[in-house]
């Protein structure tokens, strides 16, 4: 499995997971949080591997339909791109500093 796929499908599943069936977060949750293989999804929930790939492939293009759609994500990149420019240029401005802590905790950032 490809490292760069995993943290971004770990990272869209954080913001859409409400959005999802329980059966969809227990496949997605398994196979890239806990690296569980198809065959230990499918044994689990007493299912061929295939209905396991073929649920995990729509979930995941549902996760990524969200993303096109609500740009949580990408949004939440760029507010932290932000926040660290302003943080790393102006290091002595604490009013600023602070501000940042306040946006950053209302983001889940740290």
């Amino acid at each position: 499995m490809e490292i760069e796929k995993t943290n971004r499908m770990n990272a869209l599943f954080e913001f859409y997971a409400a959005l999802l069936t329980d059966k969809q977060m227990n496949y997605i949750e398994l196979y890239y949080a806990d690296d569980y293989s198809l065959a230990e999804i499918a044994e689990e929930f007493g299912v061929s591997r295939q209905a396991v790939y073929d649920n995990i492939k729509r979930t995941e293009k549902i996760l990524e339909d969200y993303e096109m759609k609500l740009h949580m994500y990408s949004d939440y990149i760029v507010r932290s791109q932000i926040f660290d420019h302003i943080l790393e240029r102006y290091p002595e401005d604490t009013f600023l500093q602070e501000q940042v802590e306040i946006l950053s905790s209302i983001d889940n950032r740290e």
